[in-house]
């Protein structure tokens, strides 16, 4: 039988304390809930961005123009970006520069980015 939905299926979504579950058919199914918001520091949302992206640091460092050692030191957080790195990092990755200069205002925008 086949957990995918039918016209037949009756699909009630039940919210109890911490717990989010689907019953379908009167079998529950249960949800892991997902943490509303993530804090990523400026490397760790350059980092995503190239794994979305699937670059290697090298290739990141062809396309922006950043020497790959200073792309790792980014990455890890242990060099301050500075205006003209994000803004050529940004055009690298096609994402306007406040995405990688503030990461805590949001990280709704890097799944678009790859």
């Amino acid at each position: 039988m086949s957990n995918k939905p039918t016209k037949k299926d009756k699909d009630h979504l039940i919210v109890k304390e911490d717990s989010v579950f689907l019953r379908r058919n009167g079998k529950d199914y249960n949800f892991i809930p997902a943490k509303s918001h993530t804090t990523l520091t400026t490397g760790e949302v350059i980092k995503t961005l190239r794994e979305l992206k699937e670059w290697t640091q090298g290739e990141l460092a062809k396309k922006s123009g950043i020497n790959s050692n200073n792309i790792s030191l980014i990455e890890h957080d242990r060099v301050k970006i500075g205006k003209y790195r994000s803004i050529a990092l940004a055009e690298a990755f096609g994402v306007h520069p406040a995405i990688i200069m503030f990461p805590e205002y949001g990280t709704g925008s890097l799944g678009k980015a790859a």
